[in-house]
This record gives structure tokens, C-alpha cells and sequence, in this order.
């Protein structure tokens, strides 16, 4: 029974019997056992004896037998040389065949066009007329196209049988540039685009004109100036107001100060914007000039760049009044550094004996002192030599 303590001495004989063999090991069998075990490695660990003979099967990519070996690269060879052959016939037969041919400008289609027309377009791909459709390269075509200074970016791809489909992407003007008396228009990047005159009118253009934005001048510097330019306009619109429609004409020259035209009553006045807080400058500049322009009628330019005064520079350039706060109510002091009585008899004197060339060396070099005081202004905030 299960829960004797000792099973039936028959039931043990049937379950475990020892031999002895020749060489004097102990043979254990067992019901479901093999017959023998050995002890091969001697680690004391007992295996069946036909482990020792069973044999290991290679994959069938490694055969044991070197006929199976050679047989197995026959057989790669046979199937690498009819993928080729099939490849180069293939070839062969697109190239030969008259259907992939480009016939005909006709068919190069193109998408997106608006400024550039296809005038402008198949100058690129002249080359590929009667040519094979599969060997028209076309990332150099893209390239090519890129060069066109209207066009941004431009995709080209074929189409089976026998056609190049391109798509182009336009770049937009934002501003109006300057160059002699030759207008033109400008992207965000600071590339110039041209158009007549005619065609700016009929798409009723409303930007600033901009001037020191010079061909020969490298890509990478009018893109720092344009992006001066759209700092300055977006600060403006800020909010949803449209302060930049007040905006004639902004000089470019320094990409660290943009120098705007601001329109007043028939004549304009010059106001340096600087590089930043265009808004704060531009706000200051609306609520008192006014002001200047009654204390001063020959007022030609505002300087705005500094945090604690405004530099204001008049039509002749000999006198700067420099408006110390620019606050509703600060007083604004005058300062002429060559101002004298007119009836004083020394100036007089000198006046007499001043000849046209001297006159105008005086004049640069009180431009070139007025300068140089803007410059210490700029280092020292509120104080003004």
C-alpha cells in the first residue's frame, strides 16, 4: 500500500537489481532506464553509454561530406549568375526600349509656379531631351534648379513611362530694396529677387524699403541684416497693431543699429532703433516727437539706443541736443559746443579770414567729436561728453 512504511521486498526486486559487471562496477536497472551507464569523463557522473556514440547532425548549410560541400556552392554560383544575367537584360531592355524615352519638353511637367515660368524652367533639363528617363540625374537637376533665385526648394521625380514631374516652392518677398535707383524685393534669408516694375504694381506690394543690403556682400551677411529687419517688424505688429505701415525706409548698413525713416509732417526724421526693444524705442519715440520737433525745427535725426537719454542731431550737424530721461515731463538741454554771440568781433575776425576748404575740414571734424561723444554716451549710460 501507499502509506506502508517499507514497499514489498518483491516490488523492490522489481524496481531496483544490481549487478556486478566484469570489471567490477556496480549495474543498476531500472524500469525506463538504459542498461548501463559509464562514467567516461570520470567526474562522477553516470550517462548512458550510447551517448558516447551518437553522432551530431551539421546544418544543411554546412555539410559534413566535401560531394555536399561542392554541391552547395555550385549551387550559389548557378543562382548569383542568373540574378545578374536577368539584371543585365533587364537593363538592356529599359535602355533600348523607345517607350522611356523623354520625347519633348511636353514632357516635363511642372507645379508651384507663379514668379518663375517655364521659361526659366527647361533651360535645366535641355540636356535631357531624348534621353532615357531612368538615367536623368536627378539630384543635380534639383540643384540646378535651386539656383534660380526665385525658387526656395524644388522636388523632382520621374514618372513611368516617360516624364519629370517637378515641384517648386516660391520664395515670398517681405521688403523692397534699394540699390541706385534700381528697386527690387528681398525673402526673409536676404536673397534678392527681381521684378519689373509693372508686375510690382499689379501685385500691390506694400513693404519698407530697405538699403544696405548689397549683391556683392556674401549670403550669410544680409541674412544677419534681413534677420535684424524681421525682429524689428515683428516687435512693431506686436499685439495685433500695425505700427510698421508708419515705416518709409530702413538702412541696413549696420546690423547692429537699424536706422528707420520715420515720415513727420513733410519731412523725415532719422531714428536709430539699435538692435533690440525695438517696441520700447519706437513708443518712446512716438510720445515726444512732437515735442522735439517744436523745440527743434531743424531736427534731422533721434538717437534712441541709449537706456537713460535721447541724442538729437540737426539738419546742418553742428548742434546736438541731448534730452537726458526722455520722460514726459524731463527738460531737454540744449548743448551747442560752437555756438558764439553774433556780434562777438573775434568771431567775426575769424569768419573773415575762414576760407571753403577750411569750413568743411571744421565741419567733418565737429561730426567726427559729435561721434565720438555718441560712442561714450553708449559705453557710460547718462553721461554724455
Amino acid at each position: 500500500m501507499l502509506w506502508d512504511d517499507e514497499p514489498p521486498a518483491e516490488l523492490r526486486r522489481r524496481r531496483t537489481q544490481e549487478d556486478v559487471s566484469p570489471d567490477g562496477r556496480v549495474r543498476r536497472r531500472t524500469p525506463g532506464m538504459p542498461l548501463r551507464f559509464d562514467d567516461a569523463d570520470g567526474d562522477g557522473v553516470l550517462r548512458p553509454a550510447a551517448e558516447r556514440f551518437r553522432q551530431i547532425r551539421a546544418p544543411w548549410w554546412r555539410p559534413a561530406s566535401t560531394v555536399g560541400r561542392w554541391f552547395l556552392a555550385a549551387s550559389v554560383l548557378l543562382v548569383l549568375g542568373s540574378v545578374t544575367a536577368a539584371s543585365i537584360l533587364f537593363a538592356r531592355y529599359i535602355e533600348r526600349d523607345g517607350r522611356f524615352r523623354i520625347a519633348g519638353s511636353s514632357n516635363i511637367q511642372a507645379a508651384g509656379l507663379k514668379e518663375v515660368t517655364r521659361a526659366d524652367l527647361l533651360p535645366v533639363f535641355g540636356e535631357d531631351i531624348g534621353r532615357n528617363v531612368f538615367y536623368v540625374p536627378l539630384s543635380e537637376r534639383r540643384q540646378k534648379l535651386e539656383q534660380i533665385p526665385w525658387i526656395e526648394h524644388a522636388t523632382v521625380m520621374r514618372v513611368l513611362p516617360d516624364e519629370i514631374r517637378v515641384s517648386i516652392v516660391e520664395r515670398k518677398p517681405v521688403a523692397f530694396t534699394r540699390k541706385g535707383q534700381q528697386i527690387g524685393l528681398v525673402d526673409a534669408n536676404g536673397v534678392l529677387l527681381s521684378m519689373s516694375p509693372k508686375t510690382m504694381a499689379e501685385r500691390h506690394y506694400s513693404f519698407p524699403v530697405l538699403t544696405g543690403l548689397d549683391p556683392g556682400d556674401s549670403a550669410r551677411s544680409r541674412k544677419a541684416r534681413m534677420a535684424v529687419y524681421l525682429r524689428l517688424m515683428a516687435d512693431l505688429d506686436a499685439g495685433g497693431k500695425r505700427n510698421s505701415e508708419e515705416i518709409s525706409e530702413i538702412d541696413l548698413t549696420d546690423p547692429e543699429d537699424a536706422r528707420v525713416l520715420m515720415p513727420e509732417q513733410g519731412t523725415d526724421i532719422l531714428a536709430h532703433f539699435g538692435e533690440n526693444h525695438f517696441l520700447e524705442r519706437y513708443q518712446r519715440y512716438k510720445a515726444h516727437i512732437a515735442e522735439w520737433r517744436q523745440q527743434y525745427p531743424h531736427l534731422k535725426s533721434v538717437d534712441l539706443r541709449y537706456d537713460n537719454q535721447v541724442v538729437l542731431q540737426m539738419a546742418s550737424g553742428a548742434e546736438t541736443a541731448n534730452a537726458a530721461g526722455a520722460g514726459p515731463t524731463a527738460p531737454a538741454a540744449s548743448a551747442k559746443p560752437d555756438a558764439r554771440k553774433p556780434g562777438a568781433p573775434e568771431a567775426k575776425s575769424k569768419a573773415k579770414k575762414h576760407t571753403a576748404a577750411e569750413r568743411k575740414l571744421a565741419e567733418a571734424a565737429r561730426r567726427e567729436s559729435l561721434k565720438r561723444a555718441a560712442e561714450r554716451k553708449d559705453k557710460h549710460s547718462g553721461h554724455t561728453t
